[in-house]
């Protein structure tokens, strides 16, 4: 099983084997996150223009190996095969439960090929997301995991909030789980929802040597940035398959790419 977990802020590492807007109509939880401060500063200022190999660079780093490995190789791509509904479960603030929604809404607009959106039934859902008081974090990491590791999760990483998912042979991810803190502020609510939510659909590894992408310890966004979305683009490309190696994606990749750069511009309406 493979797994991701947030620091609190600024700090943020992702786990592995534990196997977490736009266009008007298009979404609106951009347009509510850009009246937080802090998120409108970084959408002011977001590098939004990016060479090929800078793009390349951070889905390799992200989409093919583990910061913390336990089990199962880490050496193909993972991603969902199958659409993805998501499920949520709260102890409270509705106010949360209303901005995850228009999260999943945001990922939906803004990654091509990927059909995720959010569900009232829990036994139709391959997503869960829990959402948590902070006192009640590692209780609920007990809960979904294990006491021994939960333990090993807190000594070893104190995360504020976490994700991971279960892969089947095919390396096709069959289930994610994400924990969110729901009282720590709207900033690092969205913050965690976004990285967290993204990194259980495959991208679970965490690099300190991208500078633009929120799967790095020491970003965070609490948007959707542009970068993440030519990562996510590319891995939910029909063409970028579960269970592939570097150099079968390499083989693909060209012509993906072209494709991606071409959405993206269109969905952030970049050149306009």
């Amino acid at each position: 099983m493979d797994a991701s977990r947030r620091f609190p802020p600024p700090t943020r590492l992702a786990l592995l084997a534990l196997a977490v807007l736009g266009l008007a109509g298009e979404v609106c939880a951009n347009a509510a996150a850009g009246e937080l401060p802090a998120i409108a500063s970084r959408q002011r200022t977001e590098r939004k223009t990016f060479s090929d190999g800078e793009i390349v660079e951070g889905f390799f780093k992200t989409a093919f190996g583990a910061e913390y490995h336990l089990a199962g190789r880490v050496d193909r791509i993972r991603k969902f095969d199958a659409p993805v509904r998501v499920f949520t479960e709260s102890d409270g603030r509705a106010d949360r439960k209303a901005q995850l929604a228009k999260v999943v809404a945001d990922i939906a607009a803004r990654v091509r090929h990927l059909d995720i959106a959010m569900t009232e039934n829990a036994e139709g859902a391959n997503v869960r997301v829990k959402l948590v008081r902070d006192r009640d974090l590692y209780r609920t990491i007990a809960a979904f995991y294990g006491r021994d590791k939960a333990r090993e999760i807190r000594t070893s990483l104190d995360p504020q909030c976490l994700s991971g998912f279960r892969k089947n042979e095919k390396f096709e991810i069959e289930h994610s789980d994400v924990i969110l803190t729901i009282d720590n502020g709207d900033f690092t609510f969205l913050d965690c929802a976004y990285e967290e939510l993204l990194q259980s659909l495959g991208p679970i590894n965490d690099t300190a040597s991208v500078p633009w992408t929120m799967f790095n310890d020491n970003v965070s966004m609490g948007y959707f940035d542009v970068y993440d979305q030519y990562i996510l683009n590319v891995l939910y490309d029909p063409r970028i398959r579960p269970g592939m190696t570097v150099q079968e994606v390499k083989a693909v990749l060209p012509e993906v790419l072209a494709d991606v750069r071409a959405w993206v511009k269109q969905v952030n309406r970049l050149g306009e």
